[in-house]
């Protein structure tokens, strides 16, 4: 059964541990020792291969690990497939893995290095799914249920990214910032979409902009 993350999360204000984490996520006990399990291989990888800033590392229950699960309350129980464009440690794709087991996750890597260290995660986690090593736009067309992407690329590029998973009913919940409406400006100059802005529940000035409809101007759909 999918663990759904309340609404009634804290909004950032002050930093959680992982016992406050989960107390508030409403996670298991097996969850959070699990994901316990997940913070120790990064804690480790970090020191030796900065997949994160190490200032993150202080905050990491809510600057990744919450900033990340916040998605999972968002995501449609219908959804069956998703994809995390640019992955890096995992965040927040792995965290949507072992929160929303009933999805099949495929999480998208460039970098070998994280490659290793999202399958090293994977595995502690007993987690079973796809880690492509592949520079987004050189992925082959594939309709995706959901899409993600944390820290990945300019508004006007991540779209360009996301058509290539988009089809009938996909939604993509994207990660942004307080540059947002700047980044929207240029996006509406090729891309027609149909958005709504959720008020990030880890970062004051954060927003996850969930888009239902995604077309390039002057183009017809191109779903695959």
């Amino acid at each position: 059964m999918s663990e759904q993350v309340p609404a009634d999360m804290p909004s950032g204000t002050e930093a959680l541990g992982p016992e406050e984490f989960a107390a508030a996520a409403g996670v298991s006990r097996e969850t959070l020792e699990r994901l316990k399990k997940y913070a120790a291989v990064l804690e480790d990888w970090n020191s030796r291969h900065s997949l994160v800033s190490r200032a993150s590392m202080a905050n990491l229950w809510d600057r990744h690990f919450w900033d990340s699960a916040q998605i999972a309350a968002l995501i449609s129980t219908t959804a069956r497939t998703l994809v995390d464009l640019g992955s890096g440690a995992g965040f927040p794709g792995l965290v949507l893995a072992e929160l929303r087991p009933d999805l099949k996750v495929t999480l998208i890597e460039s970098t070998a290095k994280k490659c290793r260290f999202l399958k090293a995660a994977a595995d502690e986690l007993g987690l079973k799914l796809e880690i492509r090593q592949q520079r987004i736009e050189d992925t082959a067309r594939q309709r995706f249920d959901v899409i993600t992407a944390r820290a990945c690329a300019p508004l006007p590029d991540l779209l360009a990214y996301a058509q290539r998973f988009w089809g009938p009913g996909t939604r993509a919940f994207l990660h942004k910032g307080q540059n947002l409406a700047a980044e929207l400006t240029q996006a509406h100059k090729s891309w027609r979409i149909d958005s709504e802005q959720h008020s990030s529940r880890s970062d004051p000035s954060g927003i996850i902009l969930e888009i239902r409809e995604l077309q390039r101007v002057g183009r017809k759909p191109d779903h695959p």
